[in-house]
């Protein structure tokens, strides 16, 4: 299997990092929907990151799809099991997942369109989204399993933490560690774990 798209999408490292966990071996092909949008266009026409191709060629597409596809394929899941633990990891990956994506819109706000064109109500609507999406998983991160081990971290905690360390590379004036130490300090646990620094955001 071939994982395209770029490290510091924090929807391409929660596949890798999955992968990894789940030992499924994997081919990295470091190509960016940006400056290498031709190379990524010739791999898969929709552009879209991450893309898992599988060894027959099929294109898969969205990270929680392929993480989905991984789990079938390993035979195991990073999910809990039972219906308690999964509503809450499931609550915990939503927030973690609404994270990323208000992240990556205020980024592309600041970075694709021109001050001018900025539309500030808008932004801060996204912003308030953001601070809410971590009020959340700080209120929820420490009912987790601790991220210390590669045996206990879930796809929750996984998440979170990918989330977290994307946020404060990207954005770090708008959501500070002092806003969230329980989940700064569990994100710090878990890019301590061998999975994450074989595979960092940068």
């Amino acid at each position: 299997m071939q994982l395209v798209g770029m490290l510091d999408s924090p929807y391409v490292r929660r596949v890798a990092i999955s992968l990894r966990l789940l030992g499924l071996p994997f081919e990295h092909r470091s190509v960016s929907v940006f400056s290498t949008f031709e190379q990524f266009r010739a791999i898969n026409p929709v552009v879209k990151a991450p893309t898992l191709v599988c060894d027959d060629g099929t294109l898969l597409m969205d990270s929680t799809l392929i993480i989905d596809y991984a789990e079938m394929m390993a035979g195991r899941s990073l999910m809990p099991s039972a219906s308690v633990e999964r509503q809450h990891a499931l609550r915990v990956l939503g927030l973690a997942l609404a994270a990323c994506e208000k992240t990556v819109q205020i980024v592309y706000e600041r970075k694709l369109r021109p001050l001018e064109k900025q539309h500030a109500p808008w932004v801060d609507r996204v912003r308030n989204q953001l601070a809410a999406a971590y009020a959340g998983l700080e209120a929820e991160i420490r009912k987790l399993p601790s991220a210390a081990s590669e045996t206990t971290i879930g796809q929750a905690a996984l998440t979170s933490a990918v989330a977290w360390s994307f946020t404060q590379l990207m954005i770090p004036d708008v959501i500070a560690p002092a806003d969230c130490p329980s989940l700064a300090a569990f994100a710090a646990d878990a890019e301590k774990l061998p999975a994450f620094v074989a595979l960092p955001q940068v």
